[in-house]
């Protein structure tokens, strides 16, 4: 039961798309959060700027960076639920039906 799942055109098709959404958050992630970094590294001055009161640039764009994480997050987990989920039920119920 478990080999014909695994073998099936079907399910290798959708892991190849649920590591390419996989790799695409990985890599839009690592993106933002090494740019942030970087910029940390290399332009203190920019991240230091007075906005208001104590309160610097860095500190929202710090915040952006935790909420686009959540945001990437929740994206995979809206994909997965909609239609990985649905996906892998279906395969299973056609390949292994009432067994």
């Amino acid at each position: 039961m478990k080999d014909r799942i695994l073998n099936s055109q079907e399910f290798k098709s959708l892991v190849r798309s649920k590591n390419t959404i996989s790799l695409i958050l990985t890599v839009a992630q690592l993106f933002i959060y090494f740019g942030f970094i970087l910029l940390l590294a290399y332009n203190k001055e920019f991240l230091g700027q007075k906005i208001y009161g104590p309160v610097t640039v860095g500190i929202p764009v710090g915040i952006g960076v935790i909420i686009l994480t959540w945001l990437l997050t929740g994206i995979y987990v809206a994909w997965s639920n909609k239609k990985y989920d649905q996906k892998v039920s279906e395969i299973r119920e056609k390949l292994v039906g009432g067994e």
